[in-house]
């Protein structure tokens, strides 16, 4: 009886979390904690740090299989990506070793040919992100981000990253 009603309080209180706009990052592209997603009142920037929906392809439904996404309440059943973006539609994005965008380099922006688990990783191939789109990227040199999956639609975003309570891993 103690146990099922702990559950149900605990099931409470993440359905409460996750209406209100918080979510737990179990991931190290960004400091692992509670963030909340906070509305976004203006157009998005290059810099910001987001809270963005992948779409449900066949692309991400791999990334999900090699572990690189989580389950979540995004359609396709992904967790939302927490990333900076990096450029915006119009700007000219080159992938080789690291990122390029409009002729200056992506700071830790390597561009890595296998994954951690040596399986070959394929980056997209650049070029200009197209209207509607955003091109996203984490500091850490292992995240699974637009260097990869190329531009996302910005009707995934669903505002900007605020972190809670966070600590590096």
């Amino acid at each position: 009886m103690l146990l099922s009603t702990s559950l149900v309080a605990i099931a409470g209180l993440v359905t409460a979390a996750v209406v209100g706009g918080y979510r737990l990052n179990l991931t190290p592209s960004e400091p692992l904690g509670l963030w909340r997603i906070e509305k976004l009142n203006r157009p998005v920037k290059a810099g910001d740090l987001v809270f963005i929906c992948s779409p449900a392809t066949a692309p991400f439904e791999e990334a999900r299989r090699r572990g690189y996404l989580r389950r979540g309440l995004c359609p396709g059943g992904f967790a939302p990506l927490i990333k900076t973006v990096a450029a915006l539609p119009g700007q000219q994005v080159e992938i080789g070793d690291y990122i390029v965008i409009d002729g200056r380099s992506l700071a830790a922006s390597v561009v890595r040919k296998t994954d951690g688990e040596g399986r070959t990783i394929t980056p997209y191939p650049g070029g200009i992100v197209p209207p509607g789109h955003l091109f996203l990227h984490s500091p850490f040199a292992s995240s699974y981000d637009s260097r990869y999956f190329g531009p996302l639609n910005g009707s995934g975003l669903l505002g900007l990253a605020r972190p809670v309570i966070t600590f590096d891993p």
